[in-house]
């Protein structure tokens, strides 16, 4: 999986297509990411001893990571990621639409 938590990615598909926001959390196995304020729904929860007031919580949920796109660093707009492989041997994301290090 291309996408890692941290970076600025932009919604292509769903509900909130368009929406730009930062991924919280990558789920490799699952091939999703969740993202901040994008797939948001209410759950119900209830009153734990670390959560002593229960209620109805609005939670960030999993979005499948064919659905987002990378926002290059250096025009703002949505991208593929790339890789380089540098002379050292190490390997280093980049964006394919200007060829800026991610």
């Amino acid at each position: 999986m291309k996408i890692k938590k941290g970076d600025r990615v932009v919604v292509l598909a769903g509900k909130d297509k368009g929406v730009e926001g930062v991924v919280e959390r990558a789920l490799p196995r699952e091939g999703k990411v969740i993202v901040e304020g994008v797939n948001v729904a209410k759950k119900h929860q209830a009153p734990t001893r670390s959560i002593q007031q229960g209620g109805i919580i609005d939670k960030a949920m999993p979005i499948d990571v064919s659905n987002v796109a990378i926002v290059s660093p250096a025009d703002g707009k949505p991208t593929r990621v790339g890789y380089r492989v540098e002379a050292d041997g190490t390997k280093t994301r980049i964006c394919k639409r200007t060829g800026v290090d991610l």
